[in-house]
This record gives C-alpha cells, structure tokens and sequence, in this order.
C-alpha cells in the first residue's frame, strides 16, 4: 500500500470523520507524488460530495477555464491535485454551506503536500486557503488579497471563489479578468510542462497568524 492510499484510509477511519463515514461519504480530493500545481478550496459541495467528483458544478466550469486547462487535465492528479480545506460536505448553514472545519487542514494538508516533491504552483481560492497559506502576508480582505497577487507569485496565486454567485464581485473588479487571469494561465503553463529548465518545488508555505 503506497503512502497516499494509507492516509486516505486514516481518513475515513479517523474519529473526527466518524460522521461522515457513517453517512457514506468518501474524502471527496486528489493527489499525486507526481502533481504539478495544487488547487486548494474551501470544501466540497454537496454536488461533488454525491458524485465523488471534486469541483463537479458550474464552479468547476468556471476554474478550469480561469486555470486554461482541459476537463482531462483538471483531473489528472499527476498534472493538478485538488485539495480542499475539508475533504467532506459540510452541510448547510443560515448562508450557504457551513465552512470547512479549521482542524482538518493542519492535521491532513501537510502529509500530503509533503509528498509532492515536484509541486510547482499552488492556487489560493478563497478565504480559508489564502488565511492559512498566506497568514500574516494576506491583506485586509479577499479583493486585496487577490488585487495583490504579484506580491505571491510565482509559486502561489490567491484567488476568489469561481462561484456563479460572485458575478457581481466580478462585475465591480474587472482587473481579475483583464490582469489576474492572464497571469494565472501563464503561471499554469509554466508549471505543466515538462522538463522546464530550472523548475524548483513551489509548495504551499503555510504563514499562520499569531
């Protein structure tokens, strides 16, 4: 049994996802020692939690052709890992679905990061990500955070969540279209091809607040 299959074994039987399990949920993310760029969310809808499918929504659309990658290259785990901040639906909250648990990042996040030893960028999409990866070096809120980007790259990317809901986010910020993505989809690129002289491990540096 290789080392990614193990943790996710601890995964469902760890005890803080005895309630999942018993739901019948799996771990809804993938990963590869071979992975290119990792894609760290927020946590799984319940579309993509049903299907065991990360990103299987009109969101997953949208990141993809943010990110200027096929269907196929999205989910080959050896090109892109797809790591929420909770592997599980959280379920529904007073606004929208509950937010990841703040324990399960730290706990499961670095053990797998550790394993890929040829990780080149990682993108930041939303608030919970780019708090915990960005720690002290994140701004005051999201839209600076991201309005900032060129202060993370080139191995990380701060994003905002590619859902349908944030049209008007989008509609106020046109810079993300104009500025943002066109960076991201180089960044993308770069990281995806192989043999690119002088490519180095870029993972996640965690910079947690005080």
């Amino acid at each position: 049994m290789d080392e990614l299959t193990a943790i996710r074994d601890e995964l469902r039987n760890h005890a803080s996802n005895a309630w999942a399990t018993e739901r019948g949920y799996e771990p809804i993310y993938s990963a590869s020692p071979r992975s290119r760029i990792a894609v760290i969310g927020q946590a799984p809808g319940r579309q993509a939690q049903d299907s065991q499918i990360p990103w299987n929504d009109a969101s997953g659309i949208k990141l993809r052709q943010w990110l200027g990658v096929s269907e196929a290259q999205f989910y080959d785990p050896d090109t892109i890992a797809l790591l929420p901040m909770d592997f599980y639906y959280p379920g529904k909250g007073a606004h929208g679905d509950l937010p990841p648990r703040p324990a399960f990042a730290p706990l499961w996040h670095p053990r797998i990061l550790k394993l890929m030893t040829g990780l080149r960028l990682t993108v930041l999409i939303g608030n919970y990500a780019q708090k915990h990866y960005l720690g002290t070096t994140a701004k005051k809120n999201l839209t600076e955070t991201v309005r900032a980007y060129r202060d993370y790259v080139p191995d990380r990317i701060p994003l905002v969540h590619p859902s349908p809901l944030n049209f008007r986010w989008q509609a106020k910020n046109p810079w993300f279209e104009t500025e943002v993505i066109p960076a991201l989809q180089t960044l993308v690129a770069d990281a995806t091809q192989t043999g690119r002289p002088g490519a180095t491990r870029s993972g996640p540096r965690t910079s947690h607040r005080p």
